[in-house]
């Protein structure tokens, strides 16, 4: 690469991380927890009143404007930059229209739609979703071994800060146990924080660990080391669906995943596709009490599904599809992988945020020197022995024909009733 060429690329990845800044995602949407205090006080019969606040678009889209005009669309590494560019310029015009119709077509470029299809034109997160809440239905009430231990968000906050240390060391961020969040539990680079009055599980500890933490605080920490290349510490919209798949494949692979955890991301990707067909914000919230979710929890799966979008349905945040559609993608990637025996590119998923498809290009710009090696690895994606295996084994699976099989094994466990 020629010392101008680098040149051009340093500083419209520069641009791009400042211009990044001011894309909020979550806190444009978010909605102040009087909200759900108010709904439960008239009798959860109406739904929410909520107002936001739509980020000015226009100082961010000049900055991509610029940055498009200084780029050069036939150099691959150029390439890689004007996705992130229109990645931040699509989230910005997305915050611009929140509260409105328009919000959900922008959500659904970035974000993508429960019926939308993977690589191999078929495979749908819907269908997928579909198929856990069936599956997973018969085992609500069975015993799957010990219950989980309720935890204090104090406790658990003491018990993630060591198993951090063991791993991040000097860069071990913070974890703090604070009130008003509106998740159960937020990390950065810096700080992992918790909601005060969550309740939490031993199960948790495990969950948040290998998602938030082993996934997302890497991904951050790595992202800051990247000199050259600091669009690469920006979690934008354009690497969501690859970042939340890592961690959701990370819970997997790490033995952290329960039904009802995975019931949770399915039922919100089903309720993704209630709200585009028209449910609205108390038929959302019906639909997650009758799946079994205490009143608070249905309410904030039902605020997740409309959150800057359309309160009457027809326009939701499909950003909570990515779980199982990142899920598939990542999934998928790490089996071919294995199969054409490239492994070797597993580290490179973590070196920033970003989006499989930027792996060829990220893969280049490391072997002429201008990515730093991803520091911080989950302990599955540093020791990949049983990554391997397992993938390996997984991915013969696909070959077997499971109807025949089942038909066998099914006439066989009946004998057993």
């Amino acid at each position: 690469m020629t010392p101008e060429k680098l040149e051009r690329i340093r500083s419209a990845a520069r641009a791009l991380r400042d211009a990044e800044g001011d894309v909020r995602v979550l806190r444009t949407v978010g909605w102040p927890k009087s909200v759900e205090a108010e709904f439960f006080a008239r009798g959860a019969k109406e739904p929410p009143i909520v107002q936001y606040e739509p980020l000015d678009a226009e100082p961010i889209l000049a900055v991509v404007r610029d940055v498009r005009n200084s780029l050069d669309s036939s150099s691959p590494e150029d390439q890689w930059l004007l996705r992130q560019a229109w990645a931040i310029e699509t989230g910005a015009r997305m915050l611009a229209a929140v509260g409105t119709a328009k919000f959900f077509e922008y959500s659904s470029r970035l974000y993508g739609e429960p019926k939308a299809t993977i690589l191999d034109g078929e495979t749908t997160s819907l269908a997928l979703a579909e198929r856990l809440d069936a599956v997973l239905a018969p085992f609500d009430h069975d015993d799957l071994g010990a219950s989980p231990t309720p935890m204090a968000a104090e406790e658990l906050g003491r018990r993630m800060s060591k198993l951090v240390r063991l791993h991040f060391g000097d860069a071990t961020p913070e974890v703090e146990v604070v009130e008003g969040l509106s998740a159960k539990a937020v990390a950065g680079p810096r700080r992992v924080r918790l909601q005060k009055d969550a309740d939490f599980t031993d199960q948790d500890l495990r969950q948040l660990v290998l998602h938030e933490v082993f996934v997302h605080v890497a991904t951050s920490l790595n992202g800051k080391l990247q000199v050259d290349l600091p669009i690469l510490a920006a979690g934008h919209p354009g690497t969501t669906r690859t970042q939340e798949g890592l961690a959701v494949f990370s819970e997997i692979i790490g033995g952290a995943m329960a039904p009802a955890r995975f019931k949770r991301l399915s039922d919100r990707t089903l309720a993704i596709q209630r709200s585009i067909e028209g449910a609205d914000f108390l038929d959302l919230y019906r639909f997650f009490l009758e799946r079994g979710s205490p009143a608070s929890q249905a309410f904030d799966d039902a605020r997740r599904v409309v959150r800057g979008g359309l309160m009457s349905g027809g326009a939701p945040f499909t950003k909570d599809g990515v779980y199982l559609d990142g899920l598939l993608r990542v999934h998928n990637f790490l089996r071919t992988a294995v199969k054409l025996g490239r492994i070797d590119v597993v580290p490179l998923l973590f070196v920033g945020k970003l989006d499989i498809e930027d792996i060829p290009d990220l893969a280049r710009l490391s072997r002429e020197g201008h990515l730093v090696a991803a520091k911080y690895l989950p302990p599955w994606a540093k020791d990949r022995q049983f990554l391997v295996s397992y993938l390996a084994y997984s991915g013969f699976l696909n070959s077997v024909r499971l109807d025949t099989v089942q038909k066998h094994y099914a006439t066989l466990l009946d004998a057993t009733r």
